[in-house]
Protein backbone atom coordinates (compact mmCIF):
# COMPACT_ATOMS: atom_id res chain seq x y z
CA UNK A 1 0.00 0.00 0.00
CA UNK A 2 1.25 3.46 -0.95
CA UNK A 3 0.54 4.84 2.52
CA UNK A 4 2.68 2.14 4.17
CA UNK A 5 5.87 2.27 2.10
CA UNK A 6 8.17 3.76 4.73
CA UNK A 7 6.75 1.58 7.50
CA UNK A 8 7.00 -1.59 5.41
CA UNK A 9 10.63 -0.91 4.57
CA UNK A 10 11.52 0.03 8.16
CA UNK A 11 9.83 -3.07 9.55
CA UNK A 12 11.72 -5.29 7.10
CA UNK A 13 15.09 -3.79 8.12
CA UNK A 14 14.31 -4.23 11.82
CA UNK A 15 13.04 -7.81 11.46
CA UNK A 16 15.55 -9.26 8.96
CA UNK A 17 18.10 -11.63 10.47
CA UNK A 18 21.56 -12.34 9.11
CA UNK A 19 20.48 -15.94 8.51
CA UNK A 20 17.75 -14.60 6.18
CA UNK A 21 20.39 -13.34 3.75
CA UNK A 22 21.37 -15.95 1.10
CA UNK A 23 25.01 -17.02 0.88
CA UNK A 24 25.50 -15.52 -2.58
CA UNK A 25 24.21 -12.16 -1.36
CA UNK A 26 26.56 -12.27 1.63
CA UNK A 27 29.44 -13.01 -0.76
CA UNK A 28 28.42 -10.09 -2.95
CA UNK A 29 28.38 -7.90 0.15
CA UNK A 30 31.89 -9.04 1.06
CA UNK A 31 33.13 -8.23 -2.45
CA UNK A 32 31.47 -4.81 -2.27
CA UNK A 33 33.10 -4.08 1.07
CA UNK A 34 36.55 -5.15 -0.22
CA UNK A 35 36.15 -2.97 -3.30
CA UNK A 36 35.03 -0.03 -1.13
CA UNK A 37 38.03 -0.42 1.16
CA UNK A 38 40.47 -0.50 -1.74
CA UNK A 39 38.96 2.64 -3.23
CA UNK A 40 39.00 4.41 0.14
CA UNK A 41 42.64 3.55 0.82
CA UNK A 42 43.66 4.52 -2.70
CA UNK A 43 41.77 7.82 -2.62
CA UNK A 44 42.96 8.80 0.85
CA UNK A 45 45.92 10.84 -0.41
CA UNK A 46 43.97 12.87 -2.96
CA UNK A 47 44.11 16.64 -2.57
CA UNK A 48 40.35 16.61 -2.00
CA UNK A 49 40.98 14.86 1.32
CA UNK A 50 43.91 17.12 2.18
CA UNK A 51 41.75 20.19 1.75
CA UNK A 52 38.76 18.76 3.59
CA UNK A 53 40.92 17.69 6.54
CA UNK A 54 42.61 21.08 6.67
CA UNK A 55 39.20 22.76 6.74
CA UNK A 56 37.53 20.49 9.29
CA UNK A 57 40.33 19.39 11.66
CA UNK A 58 39.99 22.43 13.95
CA UNK A 59 36.34 21.54 14.57
CA UNK A 60 36.56 17.77 14.97
CA UNK A 61 35.52 16.27 18.28
CA UNK A 62 37.26 13.40 20.11
CA UNK A 63 39.64 11.19 18.11
CA UNK A 64 37.22 8.28 17.92
CA UNK A 65 37.70 6.82 14.46
CA UNK A 66 40.23 6.12 11.73
CA UNK A 67 40.52 8.13 8.57
CA UNK A 68 41.25 5.30 6.14
CA UNK A 69 44.74 5.38 4.67
CA UNK A 70 45.84 8.26 6.91
CA UNK A 71 47.24 8.93 10.38
CA UNK A 72 44.56 11.39 11.49
CA UNK A 73 41.71 10.31 13.75
CA UNK A 74 38.45 12.25 13.93
CA UNK A 75 35.10 11.94 15.67
CA UNK A 76 32.85 9.35 14.04
CA UNK A 77 30.69 11.92 12.22
CA UNK A 78 33.64 13.57 10.51
CA UNK A 79 35.26 10.17 9.89
CA UNK A 80 32.12 9.04 8.04
CA UNK A 81 32.22 12.17 5.90
CA UNK A 82 35.92 11.90 5.06
CA UNK A 83 35.96 8.15 4.42
CA UNK A 84 32.96 8.52 2.14
CA UNK A 85 34.83 11.18 0.20
CA UNK A 86 38.01 9.14 -0.17
CA UNK A 87 36.08 6.07 -1.31
CA UNK A 88 34.46 7.99 -4.19
CA UNK A 89 37.05 10.56 -5.19
CA UNK A 90 38.60 8.25 -7.82
CA UNK A 91 35.14 7.40 -9.19
CA UNK A 92 36.34 3.80 -9.05
CA UNK A 93 33.79 2.42 -6.56
CA UNK A 94 30.98 -0.11 -7.02
CA UNK A 95 27.92 0.59 -9.16
CA UNK A 96 24.32 -0.62 -9.07
CA UNK A 97 23.81 -0.49 -12.82
CA UNK A 98 20.02 -0.15 -12.74
CA UNK A 99 20.30 3.25 -11.04
CA UNK A 100 23.99 4.26 -11.36
CA UNK A 101 24.09 4.43 -7.56
CA UNK A 102 27.51 3.77 -5.97
CA UNK A 103 26.08 1.77 -3.06
CA UNK A 104 28.96 1.06 -0.69
CA UNK A 105 30.30 4.57 -0.07
CA UNK A 106 27.50 6.11 1.99
CA UNK A 107 26.91 2.91 3.97
CA UNK A 108 30.35 1.45 4.73
CA UNK A 109 31.64 4.94 5.53
CA UNK A 110 28.90 5.36 8.15
CA UNK A 111 29.12 1.97 9.86
CA UNK A 112 32.89 1.41 10.05
CA UNK A 113 33.53 4.46 12.30
CA UNK A 114 30.64 3.28 14.47
CA UNK A 115 32.47 -0.04 14.93
CA UNK A 116 35.31 1.89 16.57
CA UNK A 117 32.84 3.55 18.94
CA UNK A 118 30.83 0.53 20.10
CA UNK A 119 31.36 -3.25 19.95
CA UNK A 120 30.24 -4.62 16.59
CA UNK A 121 31.09 -8.01 15.11
CA UNK A 122 32.09 -8.49 11.50
CA UNK A 123 28.91 -10.46 10.82
CA UNK A 124 26.76 -7.68 12.26
CA UNK A 125 28.64 -5.09 10.21
CA UNK A 126 28.18 -7.11 7.01
CA UNK A 127 24.51 -7.67 7.86
CA UNK A 128 23.88 -3.95 8.28
CA UNK A 129 25.94 -3.16 5.18
CA UNK A 130 23.83 -5.44 2.97
CA UNK A 131 20.54 -4.15 4.37
CA UNK A 132 21.70 -0.58 3.81
CA UNK A 133 22.53 -1.34 0.19
CA UNK A 134 19.10 -2.91 -0.26
CA UNK A 135 17.32 0.14 1.18
CA UNK A 136 19.38 2.58 -0.86
CA UNK A 137 18.98 0.75 -4.17
CA UNK A 138 15.29 0.00 -3.78
CA UNK A 139 14.58 3.67 -3.08
CA UNK A 140 16.74 4.50 -6.08
CA UNK A 141 14.79 2.04 -8.25
CA UNK A 142 11.55 3.78 -7.27
CA UNK A 143 12.59 7.16 -8.68
CA UNK A 144 15.17 6.35 -11.38
CA UNK A 145 15.60 7.61 -14.08
CA UNK A 146 13.33 10.63 -13.62
CA UNK A 147 15.01 11.70 -10.36
CA UNK A 148 18.46 11.48 -11.96
CA UNK A 149 17.36 13.18 -15.18
CA UNK A 150 16.27 16.36 -13.40
CA UNK A 151 19.71 16.73 -11.85
CA UNK A 152 19.96 14.83 -8.57
CA UNK A 153 23.10 12.80 -7.82
CA UNK A 154 21.35 9.64 -6.74
CA UNK A 155 24.30 8.25 -4.75
CA UNK A 156 23.92 11.17 -2.36
CA UNK A 157 20.14 11.37 -2.34
CA UNK A 158 19.38 7.65 -1.95
CA UNK A 159 22.59 6.89 -0.09
CA UNK A 160 21.57 8.79 3.02
CA UNK A 161 18.62 6.39 3.48
CA UNK A 162 20.89 3.36 3.22
CA UNK A 163 23.33 4.80 5.73
CA UNK A 164 20.54 5.56 8.20
CA UNK A 165 19.08 2.07 7.86
CA UNK A 166 22.45 0.36 8.28
CA UNK A 167 23.40 2.38 11.36
CA UNK A 168 19.89 1.98 12.73
CA UNK A 169 20.19 -1.79 12.41
CA UNK A 170 23.44 -1.73 14.41
CA UNK A 171 21.86 0.51 17.04
CA UNK A 172 18.95 -1.96 17.28
CA UNK A 173 16.29 0.66 16.56
CA UNK A 174 12.70 -0.49 16.89
CA UNK A 175 10.23 -0.10 14.04
CA UNK A 176 9.10 3.40 14.99
CA UNK A 177 12.65 4.59 15.53
CA UNK A 178 13.70 3.15 12.14
CA UNK A 179 10.83 5.02 10.50
CA UNK A 180 12.06 8.21 12.15
CA UNK A 181 15.64 7.49 11.08
CA UNK A 182 14.51 7.22 7.45
CA UNK A 183 12.53 10.42 7.83
CA UNK A 184 15.44 12.36 9.33
CA UNK A 185 17.66 11.02 6.55
CA UNK A 186 15.19 11.96 3.85
CA UNK A 187 14.93 15.57 4.90
CA UNK A 188 18.75 15.80 4.46
CA UNK A 189 18.77 14.11 1.04
CA UNK A 190 20.82 16.10 -1.46
CA UNK A 191 23.52 16.20 -4.12
CA UNK A 192 23.47 17.84 -7.57
CA UNK A 193 24.83 16.40 -10.82
CA UNK A 194 26.08 19.90 -11.56
CA UNK A 195 28.98 19.06 -9.23
CA UNK A 196 30.39 16.23 -11.40
CA UNK A 197 34.04 16.86 -12.21
CA UNK A 198 34.61 18.79 -8.97
CA UNK A 199 35.52 17.88 -5.39
CA UNK A 200 31.85 18.10 -4.45
CA UNK A 201 30.99 14.88 -6.28
CA UNK A 202 32.85 12.82 -3.68
CA UNK A 203 31.44 15.06 -0.96
CA UNK A 204 27.97 13.67 -1.75
CA UNK A 205 28.49 10.06 -0.54
CA UNK A 206 30.54 11.37 2.38
CA UNK A 207 27.80 13.74 3.41
CA UNK A 208 25.22 10.96 2.97
CA UNK A 209 27.26 8.76 5.31
CA UNK A 210 27.55 11.49 7.95
CA UNK A 211 23.90 12.51 7.73
CA UNK A 212 22.69 8.91 7.73
CA UNK A 213 24.77 8.19 10.83
CA UNK A 214 23.38 11.28 12.56
CA UNK A 215 19.84 10.35 11.53
CA UNK A 216 19.99 6.96 13.24
CA UNK A 217 21.65 8.44 16.33
CA UNK A 218 18.89 11.03 16.62
CA UNK A 219 16.18 8.42 16.12
CA UNK A 220 17.72 6.30 18.87
CA UNK A 221 16.90 9.18 21.21
CA UNK A 222 13.31 9.30 19.87
CA UNK A 223 13.91 12.40 17.77
CA UNK A 224 10.79 12.43 15.62
CA UNK A 225 10.13 12.85 11.91
CA UNK A 226 7.29 12.18 9.50
CA UNK A 227 6.22 8.54 9.35
CA UNK A 228 5.81 8.75 5.56
CA UNK A 229 8.99 10.34 4.24
CA UNK A 230 9.09 8.21 1.10
CA UNK A 231 5.46 8.23 -0.05
CA UNK A 232 3.88 11.41 1.35
CA UNK A 233 2.74 14.05 -1.19
CA UNK A 234 5.43 16.37 0.15
CA UNK A 235 7.93 13.60 0.85
CA UNK A 236 11.03 12.40 -0.96
CA UNK A 237 9.61 10.68 -4.04
CA UNK A 238 7.01 13.31 -4.94
CA UNK A 239 9.18 16.35 -4.25
CA UNK A 240 12.41 15.08 -5.81
CA UNK A 241 11.20 13.12 -8.81
CA UNK A 242 8.78 13.65 -11.68
CA UNK A 243 7.89 9.93 -11.68
CA UNK A 244 7.90 7.18 -9.07
CA UNK A 245 7.01 3.52 -8.55
CA UNK A 246 6.67 2.56 -4.90
CA UNK A 247 6.37 -1.15 -5.72
CA UNK A 248 10.10 -1.04 -6.44
CA UNK A 249 10.66 -0.40 -2.73
CA UNK A 250 8.40 -3.00 -1.18
CA UNK A 251 7.94 -5.77 -3.75
CA UNK A 252 9.69 -9.08 -2.97
CA UNK A 253 11.59 -7.72 0.04
CA UNK A 254 13.87 -10.48 1.25
CA UNK A 255 13.28 -12.54 -1.90
CA UNK A 256 14.91 -10.47 -4.63
CA UNK A 257 18.15 -8.80 -3.56
CA UNK A 258 19.40 -5.63 -5.25
CA UNK A 259 22.60 -6.12 -3.24
CA UNK A 260 23.37 -9.15 -5.43
CA UNK A 261 23.35 -6.93 -8.54
CA UNK A 262 26.33 -4.79 -7.57
CA UNK A 263 29.13 -4.38 -10.10
CA UNK A 264 32.74 -3.26 -9.90
CA UNK A 265 34.58 -0.81 -12.11
CA UNK A 266 37.70 -1.76 -14.06
CA UNK A 267 38.15 1.90 -15.05
CA UNK A 268 38.39 4.95 -12.76
CA UNK A 269 35.79 7.17 -14.38
CA UNK A 270 32.09 7.64 -15.08
CA UNK A 271 30.68 4.20 -15.84
CA UNK A 272 28.97 5.27 -19.06
CA UNK A 273 32.45 5.72 -20.63
CA UNK A 274 33.44 2.12 -19.92
CA UNK A 275 32.21 0.58 -23.20
CA UNK A 276 34.23 3.11 -25.22
CA UNK A 277 37.35 2.53 -23.12
CA UNK A 278 36.89 -1.23 -23.37
CA UNK A 279 36.67 -1.00 -27.16
CA UNK A 280 39.73 1.26 -27.42
CA UNK A 281 41.84 -1.09 -25.33
CA UNK A 282 40.69 -4.09 -27.35
CA UNK A 283 41.57 -2.39 -30.66
CA UNK A 284 44.91 -1.20 -29.28
CA UNK A 285 45.87 -4.69 -28.17
CA UNK A 286 44.58 -6.44 -31.28
CA UNK A 287 46.30 -4.13 -33.76
CA UNK A 288 49.23 -2.66 -31.82
CA UNK A 289 47.79 0.82 -32.23
CA UNK A 290 49.89 3.90 -31.52
CA UNK A 291 48.50 7.38 -31.11
CA UNK A 292 50.58 8.65 -34.03
CA UNK A 293 48.95 6.12 -36.40
CA UNK A 294 45.42 7.39 -35.81
CA UNK A 295 43.61 9.89 -38.01
CA UNK A 296 40.34 9.87 -36.08
CA UNK A 297 38.19 7.87 -33.66
CA UNK A 298 34.41 7.85 -34.11
CA UNK A 299 32.08 6.67 -31.34
CA UNK A 300 28.39 5.87 -31.34
CA UNK A 301 27.15 5.84 -27.75
CA UNK A 302 24.14 6.12 -25.47
CA UNK A 303 22.92 9.74 -25.04
CA UNK A 304 23.85 9.68 -21.35
CA UNK A 305 27.52 9.44 -22.35
CA UNK A 306 27.55 12.92 -23.85
CA UNK A 307 25.25 14.31 -21.18
CA UNK A 308 27.48 13.11 -18.33
CA UNK A 309 30.94 12.86 -19.90
CA UNK A 310 30.96 15.30 -22.79
CA UNK A 311 33.81 17.49 -21.47
CA UNK A 312 35.99 18.07 -24.56
CA UNK A 313 38.77 20.04 -22.88
CA UNK A 314 39.21 18.79 -19.30
CA UNK A 315 41.85 20.62 -17.29
CA UNK A 316 42.08 18.39 -14.20
CA UNK A 317 41.98 14.70 -13.44
CA UNK A 318 38.55 15.05 -11.84
CA UNK A 319 37.25 16.65 -15.04
CA UNK A 320 38.98 13.96 -17.11
CA UNK A 321 36.84 11.32 -15.43
CA UNK A 322 33.87 12.97 -17.13
CA UNK A 323 35.44 13.22 -20.57
CA UNK A 324 34.85 10.35 -22.99
CA UNK A 325 37.39 12.09 -25.24
CA UNK A 326 40.21 12.02 -22.71
CA UNK A 327 39.31 8.51 -21.61
CA UNK A 328 39.54 7.08 -25.11
CA UNK A 329 42.83 8.85 -25.80
CA UNK A 330 44.34 7.57 -22.55
CA UNK A 331 43.06 4.06 -23.22
CA UNK A 332 44.78 3.98 -26.62
CA UNK A 333 48.07 5.44 -25.37
CA UNK A 334 48.38 3.57 -22.07
CA UNK A 335 46.19 0.52 -22.58
CA UNK A 336 44.51 1.29 -19.27
CA UNK A 337 42.17 3.75 -17.58
CA UNK A 338 43.02 3.40 -13.92
CA UNK A 339 43.61 6.25 -11.55
CA UNK A 340 47.07 6.97 -12.96
CA UNK A 341 45.53 7.73 -16.35
CA UNK A 342 43.45 10.47 -14.71
CA UNK A 343 46.29 12.33 -13.07
CA UNK A 344 46.32 16.05 -13.76
CA UNK A 345 49.62 15.65 -15.62
CA UNK A 346 48.14 13.04 -17.97
CA UNK A 347 45.07 15.16 -18.69
CA UNK A 348 47.37 18.04 -19.66
CA UNK A 349 49.89 15.93 -21.61
CA UNK A 350 50.16 17.18 -25.19
CA UNK A 351 50.28 13.67 -26.67
CA UNK A 352 47.01 12.83 -24.94
CA UNK A 353 45.45 16.15 -25.95
CA UNK A 354 46.41 15.65 -29.60
CA UNK A 355 44.69 12.25 -29.72
CA UNK A 356 41.77 13.47 -27.61
CA UNK A 357 41.03 16.10 -30.24
CA UNK A 358 40.66 13.34 -32.85
CA UNK A 359 37.81 11.66 -30.95
CA UNK A 360 34.24 12.35 -32.09
CA UNK A 361 31.11 10.97 -30.45
CA UNK A 362 27.54 10.71 -31.65
CA UNK A 363 24.64 9.72 -29.40
CA UNK A 364 21.81 7.43 -30.50
CA UNK A 365 18.80 6.50 -28.40
CA UNK A 366 18.90 2.84 -29.41
CA UNK A 367 22.38 2.32 -27.92
CA UNK A 368 22.40 0.87 -24.39
CA UNK A 369 24.38 2.46 -21.57
CA UNK A 370 26.89 -0.44 -21.50
CA UNK A 371 27.27 -0.59 -25.29
CA UNK A 372 29.36 1.32 -27.85
CA UNK A 373 30.36 1.22 -31.52
CA UNK A 374 33.90 2.35 -32.39
CA UNK A 375 35.47 3.16 -35.74
CA UNK A 376 39.18 3.99 -35.82
CA UNK A 377 40.52 5.44 -39.07
CA UNK A 378 44.29 5.16 -39.48
CA UNK A 379 46.60 7.47 -41.41
CA UNK A 380 47.37 4.66 -43.89
CA UNK A 381 43.68 4.43 -44.83
CA UNK A 382 42.77 1.32 -42.85
CA UNK A 383 39.49 1.39 -40.93
CA UNK A 384 39.12 -0.68 -37.75
CA UNK A 385 35.74 -1.35 -36.16
CA UNK A 386 34.64 -2.70 -32.78
CA UNK A 387 31.22 -3.26 -31.27
CA UNK A 388 31.25 -3.56 -27.48
CA UNK A 389 27.97 -5.27 -26.70
CA UNK A 390 28.52 -5.22 -22.93
CA UNK A 391 31.45 -3.47 -21.27
CA UNK A 392 33.75 -5.33 -18.94
CA UNK A 393 32.48 -4.78 -15.40
CA UNK A 394 28.85 -5.13 -16.48
CA UNK A 395 26.63 -7.89 -15.11
CA UNK A 396 27.07 -9.75 -18.40
CA UNK A 397 30.89 -9.48 -18.19
CA UNK A 398 31.61 -9.05 -14.47
CA UNK A 399 35.05 -8.57 -12.98
CA UNK A 400 36.32 -11.88 -11.65
CA UNK A 401 37.53 -12.32 -8.09
CA UNK A 402 41.21 -12.31 -9.08
CA UNK A 403 40.64 -9.04 -10.98
CA UNK A 404 38.96 -7.53 -7.92
CA UNK A 405 41.94 -8.56 -5.78
CA UNK A 406 44.39 -7.10 -8.29
CA UNK A 407 42.42 -3.85 -8.28
CA UNK A 408 42.46 -3.70 -4.47
CA UNK A 409 46.20 -4.34 -4.34
CA UNK A 410 46.94 -1.74 -7.02
CA UNK A 411 44.92 0.91 -5.20
CA UNK A 412 46.31 0.18 -1.75
CA UNK A 413 49.99 -0.45 -2.52
CA UNK A 414 50.82 3.24 -3.03
CA UNK A 415 49.48 4.04 0.45
CA UNK A 416 50.27 1.05 2.66
CA UNK A 417 53.28 -1.32 2.85
CA UNK A 418 52.84 -4.63 1.04
CA UNK A 419 52.40 -6.67 4.22
CA UNK A 420 49.70 -4.24 5.42
CA UNK A 421 47.93 -4.46 2.08
CA UNK A 422 47.87 -8.24 2.34
CA UNK A 423 46.63 -8.16 5.94
CA UNK A 424 43.86 -5.67 5.19
CA UNK A 425 42.71 -7.63 2.16
CA UNK A 426 42.48 -10.85 4.17
CA UNK A 427 40.52 -9.11 6.94
CA UNK A 428 38.02 -7.87 4.36
CA UNK A 429 37.60 -11.36 2.93
CA UNK A 430 36.91 -12.83 6.36
CA UNK A 431 34.72 -9.98 7.60
CA UNK A 432 31.92 -12.39 8.47
CA UNK A 433 34.06 -14.19 11.04
CA UNK A 434 35.61 -11.17 12.77
CA UNK A 435 34.74 -10.78 16.44
CA UNK A 436 35.62 -7.10 16.34
CA UNK A 437 34.85 -5.21 13.12
CA UNK A 438 37.05 -2.35 14.30
CA UNK A 439 40.02 -4.49 13.24
CA UNK A 440 39.20 -3.44 9.69
CA UNK A 441 39.50 0.24 10.56
CA UNK A 442 42.71 -0.16 12.52
CA UNK A 443 44.32 -2.15 9.72
CA UNK A 444 43.48 0.57 7.21
CA UNK A 445 45.28 3.41 9.04
CA UNK A 446 48.55 4.72 7.66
Amino acid sequence: MTNEVTRTLARWVVDTKFSDIPADVRHSGTCSFLNWMGCAVGGSQHETLDRAIAALAPFSGPAQATIIGRKERFDIMHAALLNGMSSHVFDFDDTHLKTIIHPAGPIASAILPLAEYMPISGADLLHAFILGIEVECRIGNAVYPAHYDIGWHITGTAGVFGAAAAVGKLLKLNEQQMIWALGIAGTQSSGFREMFGTMCKSFHPGNAAKNGLASAMLAKQNFTSSNRVLEAPRGFAHVMSTARNFDEITRDLGKVWEAALNSYKPFACGIVIHPSIDGCIQLRNEHGLKAEDIKKIDLVVDPLVLELTGKKTPQTGLEGKFSVYHSCAAAIIYGAAGEREYADTVVRDQRVITLRDKVEAVAKEEIREDEAYLTVTLNDGRVLKKHVEHAIGSLERPMKQDQLIAKFDDLARDVLPAERVNALRELCWKIESLKDAAELARASAA
